[in-house]
């Protein structure tokens, strides 16, 4: 018996005569590339389709080289050389990312192919790794960017012409898009959907999809633990437990040097060392995150929230989500807010 898709056939919130001329994706991959970075975004506009009830993407795969190409895991796409693509203006170029794009030189031919095909494109947009193949051919010249939290240093450094957000979910500068690593190339392509057809419209998609809409392009990718390096000792592996658990408590160099029986300077060495952070980074980061979760999950007062997670005041909790979000608390709660627990607060 055929399968009911009655639980994929969401309401448009507008009609499709509004649509207009369909969006022409163009992804470009190569051998070794994350499958997800192509797969999550071409679903998105797969979903969007139905929530609009009208082809408004269609989504094209080109290589330097036709046929099969590799993916990291092993499963092989079907894509076609930038010969065989049809001539036409482009919406958005999409390049993927994965381990190829990381070897110095990068392949020729794949740069080739994306500056070429840049040309006719409105938009170019890079996931993950993607972004060292834009910066190779010149396209991301002076421009604000990301990548994966674990080569932004590695991106930075090699083209030190680029502002790169080592944060960010995704960036938009001018026509350019680029995010972070793999999964945040859903959160790329429902901003995208959302700059062609509203918010609305990309809500619905979301929710079609069980994802969370939408991470502004801001949030962190990772918290203050995934951040930080496990400590080898179990004094240190304690003490971060207890900064964590405790961010209204008194973590000043002195006090936690006490509880760890050091003295405050030999302390701050053996933290930095072995968590890869200074302490007072790694005390404000903590406190970040509870006041973010905070935000998220309850309705107190952005003034308690801001005694609770230790920031201590609204303008230090203010300037303290612009540097690590780039938003206010009031617009970070606004966009993630989750199921309300009560408080008393």
């Amino acid at each position: 018996m055929a399968r009911s898709d009655r639980n994929l056939s969401w309401t448009p919130s507008r009609p499709a005569e509004t649509i207009g001329i369909m969006k022409r994706i163009v992804a470009v991959v190569h051998d070794g590339f994350q499958l997800l970075d192509l797969a999550g975004p071409a679903d998105v506009f797969d979903a969007a389709n139905r929530v609009l009830r009208s082809r408004a993407y269609s989504v094209e795969t080109t290589a330097p080289h036709s046929g099969p190409v590799a993916t990291s895991n092993g499963v092989s796409v079907c894509a076609q050389s930038e010969e065989e693509l049809p001539a036409g203006q482009i919406d958005t170029l999409l390049v993927v990312g994965g381990s190829a794009p990381l070897h110095n030189p990068i392949d020729p031919a794949l740069v080739d192919i994306v500056t070429a095909l840049a040309e006719r494109a409105n938009r170019v947009a890079s996931v993950c790794t993607g972004a060292f193949i834009l910066a190779a051919g010149g396209l991301l010249a002076r421009k604000r960017v990301t990548t994966h939290w674990l080569v932004t240093d590695r991106l930075a450094g090699n083209h030190p012409d680029l502002e790169v957000e080592p944060e960010a979910i995704f960036v938009q500068s001018g026509n350019i898009w680029t995010s972070a690593g793999v999964t945040t190339g859903i959160d790329l392509a429902l901003a995208l959907v959302a700059d062609d057809y509203g918010h609305d419209i990309a809500r619905q998609v979301a929710s079609g999809l069980v994802v969370y809409l939408q991470r502004p392009g801001g949030q962190s990718q990772f918290s203050t633990i995934l951040r930080a390096k496990r400590p080898a000792s179990d004094a240190l592996r304690e003490l971060q437990a207890y900064i964590d658990a405790n961010p209204a408590a008194d973590l000043g160099i002195a006090a936690l040097a006490a509880r760890v029986g050091m003295s405050p300077r030999h302390f701050t060495r053996v933290f930095t060392a072995e968590l890869g952070i200074a302490p007072g980074r790694y005390v404000e980061r903590s406190r970040a995150d509870t006041a973010r979760r905070l935000l998220e999950t309850t309705e107190a007062t952005q003034e308690w929230i801001a005694r609770e997670s230790g920031i201590g005041s609204t303008v230090t909790l203010y300037r303290v989500f612009r540097r690590h979000w780039y938003v206010s608390p009031g617009d970070y709660r606004r966009k993630f807010r989750t199921h309300i627990r009560p408080t008393n607060a």
